[in-house]
């Protein structure tokens, strides 16, 4: 059962109440629940004993079929969040892969703590395994070279990496900012290249030769190997990041010339702050030259997407089919999502909606199904597999456990959502609120304009809203130990009133 989004208090940074009716509702789902689930009268919670982690990489939500896109063909995912708990409002901490990854691995905002999400399962008696890109790898470059890139061996009581060529795979290569199409092997945009983010490429083979290929097939062989016993076992698959490589059949269902290009609006940069734009933009990047080619973009993306999507089927068809399904917790979603052109952005690394939002989705045995619209962190992914496996939360741990959400006893669990990038990010369920380093700040009222084009912080009569969203900033801030280290509120208040902000036009 879906469960609205009920409106709460700003100002109180509180939780809302349940309506009598609300109460009546959950009380009635869990007498359902506790009947179907014990013989003898008394409640039988739910035995997890593993961990699957999967973790895609540059993947926005709202390409996946169960996050609305009806032409990216991602059954699998698709079929595990028919199974499980998607979290609709899930949004990263840090807006690149590696500050993202340390955030959730660590549940800290920003920096780390003594003891990580995979280290913690492994002092306690768990198998724990990494496979792939768990923590940062430079894509393509450590990709290339299989090695271990900023990972933490203090998680793991093994790991394994899945090198590829990437973009020196054989086959059809395009640089598509360059409009550069050739089959040859010279001269490809790789590690370190300025224009590797605009890579594709398309070739006849069946995948194998492929990392994220190689991460499934040795999770396979690491599940039929520690199905025994307990186990952590993180996947960390690289598609869609670019080079976006995948088979010619991948690419076949997703022809350029139907792509569809996120709506653009007529002066849509002029209110966006110099701290808020991208830095790769089609106004400045040939990539703005060639439309056809950002529908290849689109191609390529929706590809890598799909091939990865089947990797994820297939280590789950192997859980199923090693009876590990009831006494496993499978958790799946991206660092950060990424710009395809909205904004005429591309890439990652600022604070806008299609960056920040990810897909989330807790698939967890003797748990309701459905859709959550609760605001929720990838920083609460390491505090609720704690809570499933019958593990004390660590005390340095801040994000917050989302098996109340899970399990239907509460509908939301934290007032909003932060991310950092040049400055603060805050997204409620209805504004979305950044404050950047240089006093420059955005407002917008999600609901009527989820595409972010009108920026509220320079118009008249937001003034209340901006301070509200200013104190709910402050405090969630003050309560991660975050210091904030932009102008003092003085020059806020000269520089940042609706009437007098002129700041990015």
């Amino acid at each position: 059962m879906h469960h609205a989004f009920q409106p709460f208090a700003l100002q109180k940074y509180a939780l809302p109440s349940f309506t009598l009716r609300s109460l009546i509702l959950i009380s009635a789902v869990q007498l359902i629940s506790v009947s179907a689930a014990t013989a003898d009268g008394r409640p039988v919670a739910p035995k997890i004993k593993n961990v699957l982690f999967i973790i895609s990489d540059d993947l926005r939500a709202n390409v996946l079929g169960c996050y609305g896109d009806r032409f990216c063909k991602t059954p699998n995912i698709d079929k595990l969040a028919r199974a499980g708990m998607l979290f609709e409002r899930a949004y990263c901490q840090g807006t690149s892969c590696g500050p993202s990854r340390r955030s959730l691995m660590y549940s800290r905002y920003q920096g780390t703590a003594n003891v990580n999400m995979g280290q913690y399962f492994r002092e306690n008696g768990w198998y724990t395994a990494r496979v792939g890109k768990i923590y940062h790898m430079r894509v393509p470059g450590d990709i290339i070279a299989g090695t271990n890139g900023e990972d933490v061996a203090s998680s793991w009581t093994e790991r394994f990496n899945s090198p590829g060529q990437e973009a020196h795979t054989p086959g059809d290569y395009a640089c598509l900012n360059l409009n550069l199409f050739t089959d040859s092997l010279e001269s490809r945009e790789s590690t370190k290249m300025p224009n590797r983010m605009f890579v594709t490429v398309q070739y006849d083979g069946d995948g194998s030769d492929q990392p994220d290929f190689k991460s499934a097939e040795k999770a396979i062989e690491l599940l039929r190997a520690h199905q025994s016993a307990p186990f952590f076992l993180a996947v960390g698959l690289v598609r869609p990041h670019y080079p976006m490589v995948a088979p010619r059949e991948y690419f076949a269902p997703y022809p350029w010339q139907d792509m569809q290009l996120p709506p653009q609006q007529t002066g849509d940069l002029a209110d966006i702050p110099k701290l808020g734009k991208a830095k790769t933009v089609s106004s400045t990047n040939p990539i703005g030259k060639f439309p056809d080619n950002q529908r290849r973009m689109w191609s390529g993306y929706y590809a890598s997407v799909s091939f990865m999507d089947e990797q994820v089927g297939k280590i789950i068809d192997e859980l199923d089919a090693l009876g590990l399904r009831d006494s496993t917790a499978i958790v799946f979603t991206s660092d950060h999502g990424y710009h395809l052109g909205d904004h005429q952005f591309w890439q990652k690394s600022n604070l806008h909606e299609q960056v920040l939002r990810v897909p989330l989705i807790v698939s967890t045995p003797g748990l309701p199904t459905g859709k959550s619209d609760a605001v929720v962190e990838l920083v609460d992914i390491y505090p609720t597999v704690c809570e499933l496996t019958g593990q004390a939360i660590p005390n340095k741990v801040q994000g917050t456990s989302l098996v109340p959400l899970l399990n239907r006893t509460s509908q939301q669990i934290k007032a909003g959502a932060l991310s950092f990038n040049n400055g603060f990010s805050l997204r409620t369920p209805d504004w979305h609120y950044m404050h950047y380093t240089d006093g420059s700040r955005e407002l917008y009222d999600m609901k009527s304009d989820p595409g972010e084009f009108t920026n509220l912080a320079q118009k008249p009569g937001t003034t209340s809203r901006m301070q509200q969203m200013e104190n709910v900033l402050q405090t969630r801030l003050k309560e991660a130990g975050i210091k904030p280290k932009t102008k003092n509120s003085k020059n806020r208040k000269n520089k940042q009133t609706p009437k007098s902000d002129s700041n990015g036009k």
